[in-house]
């Protein structure tokens, strides 16, 4: 679980990054912490689990790359051993379990659109299975902020910890 420090540096980190010479430093001043207390929150919460990833995101297709969504329909007996297969490629970005027919969900990310099809093929010959790929035809901007706890905003948290 969150303390409520974690979840004001998730919900300030929300959306948005400095663009400066130390972002750190400057998330820090804005919560009243260190640069190196920020950095340490991060670490703990990649180490925990919390977050799963920390970092930008980029529009690969326009450094001439791609991104690829597969699926897979994996045998249960196979699914672990499948899934470490898949894992293992530097171009596998994600990996999710599914309660379909195509179980298995990842994303295949590459510097060229042949790397990913390389990629690709690479998981189908190691597996022995067939993998469904969809690269993206167009780009949605879907932002999804979900609050982390009822009525959460910068505002509200920096209130119920100056009450704490």
């Amino acid at each position: 679980m969150l303390s409520s420090d974690d979840a004001r540096l998730v919900a300030h980190l929300h959306g948005g990054f400095p663009l400066v010479d130390r972002p750190f430093a400057a998330v820090g001043q804005a919560l009243g912490w260190s640069e190196d207390r920020v950095i340490e929150h991060l670490r703990q919460l990649l180490a925990q689990g919390l977050l799963t990833r920390f970092g930008p995101l980029y529009q690969i297709e326009r450094a001439g790359g791609r991104f690829v969504l597969a699926a897979m329909a994996v045998p249960e007996e196979r699914f672990a051993a499948v899934t470490e297969q898949v894992n293992a490629l530097p171009e596998v970005a994600h990996n999710y379990r599914r309660e379909h027919r195509l179980n298995m969900w990842f994303v295949v990310a590459a510097e060229t659109p042949q790397a990913a099809d390389a990629a690709l093929a690479r998981i189908e010959a190691d597996t022995g299975l067939p993998v469904w790929a969809f690269p993206k035809e167009r780009e949605f901007l879907v932002e999804l902020r979900l609050p982390l706890w009822p009525a959460a905003t910068p505002a509200t948290m920096e209130a119920h910890d100056a009450a704490e």
